[in-house]
């Protein structure tokens, strides 16, 4: 069963932390009014209850509803279908992980060199993948958009540019791809759960991936 999700922020709280691109989509809609915030909340709160008790596959909107004491319509309408409320569970998850590689401490963050980094965000991106992977199979987008989803970019950025500063005359752009292979759900899922690998033989072999992607010759 995945690992709980951490406790979701109160709207209505002021944060200094940067502003970070979200899992679910926000459609250029309005902020939220107070109230609608708070059922928001109370909705995400119920569907993260219900993960960690009966396990993502058991979560339907219709038991977000009850667990939550509203109507069914109320879940569609705030997050149109089952696979849009996962990915709101996944927001707040994501937004921590962003934060941490963008200004959060080295090795992950900035102050320590390029390959440190990028050695420290895999494993931490591996780490995070393991602890939710239930949840991360259950949002998974279809192929035509998963790269297109503003996490994806937003790692995806950030793993082609510490490979610019760190092999400045290689193809960045693909190498980069390759090492956002690495940490997809699926494989993570492949190899930890239907292979049967360690999560410690994922980041000893992320470790690896890096070191040949920045050797020098």
């Amino acid at each position: 069963m995945s690992t709980p999700l951490p406790p979701f922020p109160k709207r209505q709280e002021p944060s200094d932390e940067p502003v970070l691109m979200e899992l679910a989509p926000r459609g250029g809609a309005p902020q939220l009014r107070a109230d609608a915030a708070r059922n928001r909340a109370r909705l995400l709160e119920a569907a993260a209850r219900l993960v960690e008790e009966r396990g993502v596959a058991n979560v339907t909107m219709e038991a977000v509803a009850c667990a939550a004491s509203v109507g069914k319509g109320t879940v569609f309408r705030r997050f149109g279908d089952r696979t849009g409320l996962l990915m709101a569970l996944l927001d707040h998850t994501e937004q921590q992980f962003q934060a941490a590689f963008l200004s959060g401490p080295p090795p992950m963050g900035p102050g320590a060199s390029p390959v440190e980094r990028l050695h420290a965000f895999g494993i931490g991106a591996l780490r995070q993948m393991s602890d939710q992977l239930d949840l991360y199979l259950a949002a998974e987008s279809d192929a035509t958009r998963r790269f297109s989803l503003a996490p994806y970019r937003v790692r995806f950025m950030h793993v082609a540019m510490l490979l610019r500063q760190a092999v400045p005359a290689a193809d960045t752009e693909l190498i980069a791809q390759t090492l956002m292979g690495y940490l997809e759900p699926a494989l993570i899922n492949h190899l930890t759960r239907q292979c049967g690998m360690p999560l410690e033989r994922l980041e000893s072999g992320w470790h690896d991936l890096v070191n040949r992607s920045t050797a020098t010759v």
